[in-house]
């Protein structure tokens, strides 16, 4: 047995479990971690080894499944991160989480796929790409070699002029083609373990994003589970003219709404409100 198939062995019985989450029929909450200065919300607060501990164990304590890991910036305007640069950063935070966590599930927000590669073997379960493998066309046969969930993000053009005037014909249908092109490719590789995000904020207006929560129900027809990552973000905050610190509120109505439209992973800074939000969603719905 090579190096390389003895590594995935060992890594086949987790992997399993950790699929069960990308399912189509539950509801969960993956907390946001940056380590990065620069992101609209949260930049520099969780950069000292006892800061990303604390907040990691309180957002586990309060119900999230998943803890997504990000360490470059995709804010409107930022420049592409270079690999090494993100590796630096990881690494380091990786063994950091594994070992004060025991059965922590980490999702690394990374569009490269040697950054991908080496976070799973330094002990990373998910690889949630922004990029849809647009920006490192080596990502896919990646993800298929190491045999990890994927989360497939839809983004128009790179963050740095990603809103530059976005235009789209009809853009819930663009994005559900994009989908549809994008699963054929993957699963014709063998990669089954899918979750996709149609990128409320990425190369969108105000307009399309409420568009898109609106129509977000045909997503549900590509029969894979649907990740929502609406917390904090301009389409709250600006129309509201409030500064994202401010938008909670409108981030839980905005999470109600995708829930009843079919959401199954909520993508949160705040995993209180997002695990109270599921409990009254999944009520409501029972008793409807």
């Amino acid at each position: 047995m090579d190096k390389y198939t003895a590594f995935k062995s060992l890594k086949s019985n987790k992997n399993t479990s950790i699929k069960n989450y990308f399912s189509t029929k539950e509801n969960i909450v993956m907390g946001i971690l940056n380590v990065t200065n620069d992101s609209f919300y949260d930049g520099g607060k969780y950069v000292e080894e006892i800061q990303i501990i604390n907040q990691v164990k309180k957002m586990l304590d309060e119900g999230a499944k998943i803890i997504d890991v990000g360490a470059q910036s995709s804010r409107p305007g930022a420049s592409l991160s270079k690999e090494e640069d993100e590796l630096k950063k990881l690494l380091p935070i990786i063994k950091l989480l594994k070992s004060n966590f025991k059965n922590i599930i980490l999702s690394i927000d990374t569009y490269w796929s040697k950054v991908a590669e080496e976070a799973v073997k330094a002990g990373a379960s998910i690889i949630n790409d922004i990029s849809a493998g647009e920006i490192d066309k080596k990502m896919f046969n990646t993800i298929a070699k190491l045999d990890v969930p994927y989360i497939l993000m839809h983004m128009k053009d790179i963050p740095k002029n990603m809103q530059t005037d976005p235009n789209y014909d009809n853009v819930t249908e663009c994005i559900f083609n994009f989908f549809k092109e994008k699963l054929k490719i993957l699963e014709n590789m063998g990669v089954n373990s899918i979750a996709l995000d149609p990128g409320f904020g990425f190369g969108k207006t105000i307009e399309h994003n409420y568009i898109l929560l609106n129509e977000f129900k045909k997503f549900k027809k590509l029969n894979k589970p649907l990740l929502v990552g609406l917390s904090r973000k301009s389409m709250i905050y600006k129309p509201l003219k409030i500064k994202p610190k401010n938008a909670l509120n409108g981030t839980t109505i905005l999470n109600t709404i995708a829930l009843k439209n079919g959401a199954n992973i909520l993508r949160v800074h705040d995993v209180k409100e997002a695990v109270e939000c599921i409990k009254i969603s999944k009520l409501a719905q029972k008793n409807n």
